[in-house]
C-alpha cells in the first residue's frame, strides 16, 4: 500500500493559503544555477525542441518537464535541476513546442498528453546513461505518468519517475482552475495561449479561426475550440478523456512517486485517488495538506523546497 498517511511537508507560517502557497514562488523565488548547454533537437514530423542539458558526466539522468505555459527556464525547474545536480546526477530539461523562445515549425503546439514528443526527448537523450529518471510538474507531470503507463517496459533505462501537482483527471481539473476562485490564473493562462494562437496565424494563414477567441472564457473553452481540433480530438471532453493520467496509473511498471497537495488550488477530488493508491503496488502517493500547487516552499531561510528533496530521495534511494 504506498499511500504516504502522513507526509513530513511543512509550510512556512506566512504562506498560510494554497494560493500564497502557489503564487509566491512563482513570481519571487531566485535560484542559481549555472547555465546550461542549449541543444535542439528534429522531431520526426520536422519540428524541433529546444533542450537544456545540464552535464557533470555521469551516467544516470533526470529528465524534467514543465508545466502549462511553463518552459525551462522557470525556477521550480531551476530548483529541481540544481538539487539533482547536487547529487552527482545529470539534468535535461526540455521546452515543449511553442514553449522556447521561439514558435514551432509546424501547426500543433503541446498538450497534456503529448508524449511523442517526450518520447523524442528520451530516445535522444538516454543512449549515453545507464540509468534515467523522469520528473514532471502539473501538466508535465501527467505527460510523465501517461507516458510510463503507455511505454511500460520499452526503455529499460528509464527506472523511476516523479510527478508532482499533477492534474491526474483533466476534466475535474480543468473545471477547477475555471472556477471563481482561481479565475486571477485561468486569465493569465488564457492570455498567453491566445497570444500564441495569434502569432501561429500568422505563420498559417486561413489555419486557425481567430473568429472562435471571442467565445473562449475558460480554459475548457479553449481546448475545446483549439486544443482538441488541433492536436486531433472531436472536442475538450475527448481530449481529457484520452490524455488524463489516471486511466494510465495501472499500467506503470517502474516505481512512480505523485506528489499532490490537499490546498492545490487547480486539482480536483479526483486528483486525490485514495482508493487506487491504497491498490497499486509501484505507484507512491503523498497527499500533504499544503503545498499549493507546484509550491512546497522550504522553511524559512531554505533555499531548497520540499518537492525537490522528495523527488531526489525517492529516486537515489537506491543509488
Amino acid at each position: 500500500m504506498p499511500l504516504t498517511s502522513e507526509s513530513f511537508y511543512q509550510r512556512p507560517k506566512w504562506l498560510f493559503s494554497g494560493h500564497l502557497e502557489t503564487i509566491y514562488p512563482a513570481l519571487f523565488r531566485k535560484v542559481e544555477i549555472q547555465k546550461p548547454e542549449r541543444e535542439r533537437i528534429t522531431t520526426a514530423d520536422g519540428d524541433f525542441l529546444d533542450l537544456d542539458w545540464y552535464r557533470g558526466g555521469n551516467d544516470a539522468l533526470v529528465i524534467l518537464s514543465h508545466g502549462l505555459e511553463g518552459n525551462s527556464t522557470r525556477p521550480y525547474m531551476l530548483g529541481m535541476a540544481k538539487e539533482f545536480i547536487l547529487k552527482g546526477l545529470d539534468v535535461l530539461s526540455w521546452n515543449f513546442r511553442g514553449c522556447g523562445e521561439e514558435l514551432n515549425k509546424k501547426i500543433i503546439f503541446y498538450h497534456s498528453g503529448a508524449t511523442y514528443d517526450l518520447d523524442t526527448v528520451v530516445i535522444h537523450a538516454q543512449k549515453n546513461y545507464r540509468n534515467v529518471y523522469l520528473v514532471g510538474f502539473s501538466l508535465g507531470g501527467n505527460l510523465t505518468l501517461k507516458y510510463l503507463g503507455e511505454k511500460k517496459s520499452s526503455y529499460p533505462k528509464i527506472k523511476k519517475g516523479v510527478a508532482i501537482s499533477v492534474p491526474l483527471d483533466l476534466a475535474g481539473s480543468c473545471n477547477k482552475i475555471s472556477s471563481g476562485e482561481n479565475v486571477i490564473y485561468s486569465k493569465r493562462f488564457l492570455n498567453t495561449l491566445k497570444e500564441k494562437v495569434i502569432r501561429k496565424s500568422l505563420a498559417f494563414p486561413g489555419e486557425f479561426p481567430l473568429r472562435l477567441l471571442r467565445k473562449i472564457k475558460t480554459l475548457r473553452d479553449f481546448d475545446e475550440y483549439f486544443t482538441g481540433p488541433l492536436h486531433g480530438f472531436s472536442d475538450a471532453a475527448e481530449y481529457y478523456s484520452i490524455n488524463s493520467s489516471l486511466q494510465f496509473l495501472d499500467q506503470i511498471e517502474v516505481p512512480a512517486l505523485i506528489l499532490n497537495a490537499q490546498n492545490d488550488p487547480f486539482l480536483s477530488d479526483t486528483c486525490f485517488p485514495i482508493k487506487l493508491a491504497k491498490r497499486l503496488e509501484l505507484v507512491h502517493f503523498e497527499f500533504p495538506k499544503h503545498g499549493g500547487h507546484v509550491g512546497f516552499s522550504g522553511p524559512t531561510g531554505e533555499k531548497s523546497f520540499y518537492s525537490e528533496l522528495r523527488a531526489v530521495e525517492f529516486i537515489t534511494r537506491d543509488l
